[in-house]
């Protein structure tokens, strides 16, 4: 359990919020870069942290992300029209770059000495790994950006799900860290077999274990923490462990450990305080990794058939998230189709902001208590004048990665050598980044 005092603190981001002035040092993902994918389309809405931006991309091809509100009345930008580097506001005409900087007032005087005087907020952007990053903070605060683990190089093939959830961003990163609720919540899409080590086929994940209730170790880092859930394996299991390795990298990211024929990342980006972008990664060899729309398919998380046309979910508390009864009487555990969305479930039914007072906890909950031990820990240092986790020399090592292998009993995990999937690249080039070692 967690005091209600410290829940808030852990939670809540916007406004002067502590979690949310830590978070603002971050360079943050605002958009799928598919979404502002055509010069002078449609604007996107975009909410992070308490503030509402609009997204797009002008006619030579640069993405702005700029304060939601026009700085004449007040209203959004995202009715504007895109056109001739700018977007132009429906209400009196006003025209406003990339830069924030307002190009034409139709509604004034040609000789207007506003023009030159007036500006709206306008973020930093980058573009990396198939989304739109920006960064909220000062100017002067704004560290270098660097790649995501999930997508050490430009060439990196990233599949991403987003979908749009009604409640805060730690109760949806909790989950992801919880080894322990996947082998119940989906133990009919992650199914034991005897297999080496995990698998992946078109419709489920392998895993060579049949234990629910694995044992649990942390190892707390610089950057975040990694731990390890260790279960015994359907074969050798006095010799061996199957042990699965998630890496938490604070504020947001979890790297999931990986099946034998891609990488798995989430990431997690406040909204506000009772709304989150959960993004689901899959990445890797370009053979290997599934394409955008056949992992969206897997999931359940395709736009028009799961989602709507702003990624928010069909399946709701109020439709019972079209649980299927008959399917669960037939052997299905959850009757809902597709993982993410039995974690959605969870997620959203403990409310827009989870009272974390209430809980009992237990021993295969280590992960969750860590996480928020250390981020509770992390604004305490950040308060004090450190260099806040996950930053500068704090950053998360290339060599570090998650992992699912059997580990002799003799090796502790900590020093198993793992590698991220990865194989040569169908031309023979090597990933050109440490990350293709992965060595630990």
């Amino acid at each position: 359990m967690l005091s209600r005092e410290k829940n808030e603190r852990l939670c809540r981001v916007e406004g002067e919020a502590p979690m949310g002035a830590l978070m603002r040092r971050f360079w943050l993902p605002v958009c799928l870069a598919e979404e502002v994918a055509e010069p002078d389309g449609a604007p996107v809405h975009a909410r992070l942290l308490g503030r509402d931006l609009v997204v797009f991309r002008d006619s030579e091809g640069r993405v702005g992300v700029l304060d939601e509100k026009c700085p004449h009345r007040r209203v959004s930008l995202v009715y504007g029209r895109n056109e001739e580097g700018g977007l132009r506001c429906l209400y009196h005409g006003w025209k406003i770059d990339v830069q924030g900087r307002v190009l034409e007032m139709a509604s004034e005087p040609a000789a207007t000495p506003m023009l030159s005087k007036v500006r709206t907020t306008a973020y930093p952007v980058q573009e990396w790994g198939g989304m739109v990053w920006t960064f909220l903070g000062k100017e002067e605060d704004a560290p270098a950006f660097t790649p995501p683990p999930w997508a050490p190089t430009r060439d990196t093939k990233v599949a991403i799900a987003k979908i749009l959830l009604p409640c805060n961003w730690a109760q949806i990163l909790e989950g992801a860290i919880d080894s322990a609720h996947s082998s119940s919540l989906h133990s009919s899409d992650f199914v034991p077999a005897k297999v080496a080590g995990a698998e992946a086929t078109a419709k489920n994940w392998l895993r060579p274990s049949t234990d629910k209730a694995p044992r649990m170790q942390v190892d707390r880092t610089s950057y975040g923490f990694r731990y390890a859930a260790i279960r015994r394996p359907i074969e050798d299991a006095d010799t061996q462990d199957y042990v699965r390795s998630t890496v938490f990298v604070a504020p947001f990211t979890v790297l999931v450990p990986p099946n034998n024929l891609y990488n798995v990342a989430n990431v997690n980006v406040p909204m506000d305080d009772t709304s989150t972008a959960f993004y689901f990664l899959a990445w890797g060899h370009p053979a290997k990794t599934p394409d955008t729309e056949t992992w969206r398919r897997f999931l359940g998380a395709q736009t028009g058939a799961d989602l709507d046309e702003r990624y928010r979910p069909r399946r709701n508390h109020e439709n019972r998230f079209w649980q299927d009864r008959q399917a669960m009487k037939a052997g299905n555990f959850t009757g809902i189709t597709g993982f993410p969305n039995q974690d959605i479930a969870m997620w959203v039914t403990m409310g827009p902001l989870a009272d974390r007072s209430e809980e009992r906890l237990g021993s295969s909950d280590l992960a969750i208590v860590e996480f928020r031990r250390r981020m509770l820990s992390a604004l305490d240092e950040f308060a004090a004048g450190a260099e806040p986790v996950a930053l500068g020399g704090n950053t998360v090592s290339p060599e570090v990665c998650s992992f699912q292998a059997i580990v002799p009993k003799s090796i502790d995990w900590r020093a198993y050598r793992a590698r991220y999937v990865w194989d040569d690249l169908p031309d023979g080039r090597q990933l050109e980044s440490n990350y293709q070692t992965g060595m630990r």
